[in-house]
């Protein structure tokens, strides 16, 4: 008995929208209460109707009630909830806010289990029965249930629609094809609903047969995707040999060299050293023969001093003295000069076939040119992460911000001298190259050049020498105040768009497409370009002489 009356108190305090406990309760003027949430999304759907009515009494309302939280009753419900009750859940019979509800229930309404396109009612299994047992009923034609019943009856002739009219693509009534609708091609609704299927099923055809072709193409991917896997991994391979073998000649020639230095400094040394040991066996004679002379010349008998004169032989010349040339010390350095200018022309190999190298391998691309995004999120899957090299910054640019944002200055910075500096021009590059396909976003203020260009770009002299757009090697787009500029090899075009302190760059280095989006909520086209690119490019920015003028490379997102 105790359970009925706690189960009776929370049907009280629940809202028959959606059968849980009220939240938010509200009181409409009928006396009935809902969720506030409920009643407001029930009224939502009726405000077309410009008709609110109450979902349990049907009283309506004219204008739409302005909903007040019934606090009392708030106070109510919380009270219940501390008592550690819940509401019970909804059982699945009875019709939620989403569902079809029985038209002939009273209070609260079942699911409804059929909807009839003649009786325009929906009804819940109970009272579906009289469908099924009384004969008057046997051609009522049933489906699912339908919250749009209504439609199915004409708004002006208040009858139902069983004919469609093909000349104006609708249905209507047996009135309306003797009124409006006269001499129209007509055939009743059912005909209709055959002719379509007809069509759907020709429709289903054809989609099956494109999943078919897409699963070919899908099968056809995946081989090539093997045997982009394979020639991958054989390039790899091969490619690992090609520098073993280049790594074992370099050591080869080391050793060849090392060699041959050694040898030569063997048979350098024995000669000297041979030499040496003659001019010493010289001093050591000298040495006798002065300790000799010296001794005679202290004789003081005449008779023996004459005697023993005539004995002394005659010194001989040195010969082997003469061969003995004092030079500066320079013996092998011309060998490191040699080796060193083979390194430094292999390096300039290195550096000029390299970029082919590398962009060859950023060229292989099995599948057709991809076509250019159209969203920004499209744009932004290609985005890439790009820095400014500070060492080609004019000397009136402050670059900041993890080397991302250029200042125009009003004075000279204190760079370090660097032949990739631009002299003349307010100008930067990126550290990074840029091939395949990339995209990214340059925030400006004041006047400023969005650029691409080619890395050998002239780096002094004023702006028809070296300033982005006046050669074949820079593309520009012009970002102030009053517009767009597009620049070219001195070539200018006009460029018309919506203003935007932000600009996109999308580069497909292969396909030789360069386009400008003036980017905000959504992204316009400012200008593309269709050309063929030879190398790689570099992003770079030119900031006009006013000082304070800024330009950042944004972030990857």
């Amino acid at each position: 008995m105790a359970q009925k009356e706690v189960q009776l108190d929370q049907e009280t305090f629940s809202c028959s929208i959606c059968l849980y406990l009220l939240k938010d309760p509200v009181t409409i003027p009928c006396g009935h209460s809902y969720c506030m949430s409920c009643i407001k999304a029930h009224w939502d759907k009726e405000d077309e109707k410009k008709l609110h009515s109450c979902p349990q009494c049907r009283q309506t309302f004219t204008p739409r009630p302005v909903l007040v939280k019934n606090t009392m009753l708030a106070d109510l419900v919380e009270e219940l909830k501390k008592t550690g009750l819940q509401a019970a859940p909804a059982d699945h019979c009875y019709a939620g806010p989403e569902d079809v509800a029985c038209d002939v229930c009273t209070g609260k309404r079942l699911k409804a289990f059929k909807s009839c396109l003649i009786c325009l009612i929906s009804y819940c299994e109970k009272h579906l029965q009289a469908h099924f047992i009384s004969p008057a009923f046997q051609n009522h034609k049933l489906v699912d249930p339908s919250n749009k019943l209504q439609e199915n009856i004409c708004s002006r002739h208040d009858e139902v629609m069983k004919i469609f009219c093909r000349t104006d693509q609708q249905c209507i009534c047996y009135l309306c094809l003797m009124d409006e609708h006269k001499g129209h091609d007509t055939v009743s609704a059912a005909a209709a609903k055959t002719e379509r299927q007809r069509e759907l099923e020709g429709s289903r055809l054809n989609i099956q047969q494109r999943i078919q072709d897409r699963e070919k193409d899908v099968k056809l991917l995946h081989q090539e995707v093997e045997a982009i896997n394979l020639s991958a991994d054989k390039t790899v391979e091969d490619s690992e040999k090609i520098f073993t073998e280049l790594i074992r000649l370099f050591e080869k020639r080391s050793s060849d060299v090392k060699q041959q230095v050694r040898s030569q400094q063997r048979t350098e040394v024995s000669r000297v050293k041979e030499l040496q040991e003659k001019l010493e066996q010289e001093i050591t004679e000298l040495k006798r023969n002065d300790a000799e002379l010296k001794k005679l010349s202290h004789t003081e008998d005449l008779n023996q001093f004459l005697h023993n004169h005539p004995s002394l032989s005659p010194l001989s010349e040195s010969t082997d003295s003469f061969s003995v040339i004092i030079r500066p010390l320079s013996y092998f350095e011309d060998v490191t000069a040699a080796v060193s200018e083979v390194r430094d022309k292999l390096l300039d190999v290195l550096r000029e076939k390299w970029t082919n190298v590398s962009l060859t391998v950023t060229e292989v691309d099995v599948l057709l040119s991809q076509p250019e995004p159209t969203t920004r999120d499209g744009f932004l899957k290609h985005s890439c992460e790009i820095t400014l090299d500070p060492n080609t910054a004019n000397r009136q640019l402050s670059v900041s911000d993890g080397n991302r944002k250029a200042t125009s200055m009003s004075q000279l910075q204190s760079y370090f001298s660097h032949p990739e500096r631009f002299t003349g021009c307010n100008q930067v590059l990126s550290r990074e190259s840029l091939t395949g396909r990339c995209y990214w976003e340059v925030e400006w203020r004041g006047e400023v050049d969005v650029v691409v260009a080619y890395k050998d770009i002239n780096r002094k002299g004023e702006w028809d020498d070296s300033g982005f757009g006046w050669n074949d090697k820079s593309w520009a787009l012009r970002c102030h105040k009053n517009g767009y500029i597009f620049r070219n090899n001195k070539v200018h075009t006009r460029v018309s768009g919506p203003q935007s302190s932000r600009i996109g760059v999308y580069l497909d280095h292969r396909a030789g497409i360069l386009s400008f989006y003036s980017v905000s909520e959504t992204m316009t086209l400012l200008h593309r370009v269709q050309t063929t690119f030879t190398r790689p490019l570099y992003a770079g920015l030119w900031l006009l002489y006013s000082s304070g003028d800024t330009a950042e490379l944004c972030k990857r997102q």
